[in-house]
């Protein structure tokens, strides 16, 4: 019997402020390349994804302005906790979210760091477009409805 891993498991980062800002469309695992004292880091758990995105630049895939912290025994060798993170994408995918980018206006945001079931450290990426306040507010209104609706069903039931 095969044992089933869940990624969540091993979440490093995640953009949780993603969801609200922006309307994803479609979302992509990417792998990530990385120093060995940024894995190291990032075993540790001290990544940021918040403030960061993905932008394509001369064919290439590009994570920029995500944190990874300063690996403590790493002194000299050590990293860049800012610098540009080249993403590892196909050609196929990386035409698609070049289209998606250029011609219709969308964003590539990050949403989960995490290492998989076999430890790599990949990035899920989504093709978003931002909301506008107006549809913010509808979501944060049908969340907060689908909360009191859950209440009153476990209050009724109870």
């Amino acid at each position: 019997m095969a044992k089933q891993s869940d990624p969540n498991s091993k979440l490093i980062a995640e953009n949780r402020r993603a969801r609200h800002e922006y309307a994803i469309e479609d979302d992509l695992e990417a792998g990530i390349m990385l120093m060995g004292s940024e894995v190291k880091s990032l075993r540790e758990g001290s990544a940021n994804i918040a403030e960061s995105y993905a932008s394509v630049e001369d064919g290439e895939l590009w994570l920029i302005n995500g944190y990874i912290g300063a690996y403590a025994q790493a002194k000299t060798w050590g990293h860049e906790e800012r610098r540009k993170r080249k993403l590892l994408v196909s050609k196929r995918e990386l035409a698609r979210l070049w289209n998606a980018t250029k011609r219709e206006g969308m964003t590539i945001v990050p949403l989960r760091l995490y290492f998989n079931d076999r430890g790599i450290v990949k990035l899920k990426i989504g093709i978003a477009k931002g909301k506008k306040l107006a549809d913010k507010r509808a979501t944060d209104a049908k969340r907060d409805w689908n909360r009191q609706k859950q209440r009153l069903l476990k209050h009724h039931s109870g």
